[in-house]
């Protein structure tokens, strides 16, 4: 079964879907040979950006809040607001689908995963992970080719 961002990515345009990660891979790209600094601004950006689950959590919350105050304040028939947005909450999560999906998208917005593969993408450019290749190859020189497991002398008790 696929994960709920893989779903909203079937789900988004090719086109959109190729512009999305053409701007990803010029960010890499304008990454790979800058100063760390500029590694460490742009992590600082992703931990900010707003991904596709916080943009759809806060515009249905707002909407379905407002409807209700509407409702209640105005129109009883405004509170037909709500129901269509905890119909369409549950649509996406059964589906993926949301009908404000592809707005978001063409917009820029991104799944989690989408910020999370840059996001390791950057750390992998900056070097954070070379002491991980050393510890394999050190374990592999040792005669094991087992990494170090932080957890095995741990008190679990």
């Amino acid at each position: 079964m696929s994960s709920h961002h893989d779903r909203i990515r079937q789900h988004t345009a090719q086109d959109v879907l190729r512009r999305l990660d053409a701007d990803t891979e010029s960010h890499l790209r304008a990454l790979a040979d800058a100063p760390p600094e500029q590694s460490a601004r742009r992590l600082g950006e992703l931990a900010h950006e707003w991904d596709t689950d916080r943009v759809l959590e806060t515009e249905a919350a707002t909407m379905g809040l407002v409807g209700l105050a509407l409702g209640l304040a105005l129109d009883r028939r405004l509170l037909a607001v709500p129901a269509l947005v905890a119909a369409a909450m549950l649509t996406h999560a059964l589906t993926g689908r949301y009908p404000l999906m592809p707005l978001f998208r063409r917009l820029g917005v991104r799944t989690a995963s989408e910020v999370a593969r840059e996001r390791h993408a950057v750390k992998a450019l900056r070097g954070d992970f070379d002491q991980m290749g050393q510890a394999s190859a050190d374990a592999e020189r040792a005669g094991t080719a087992e990494m170090p497991n932080p957890l095995r002398h741990a008190d679990l008790h």
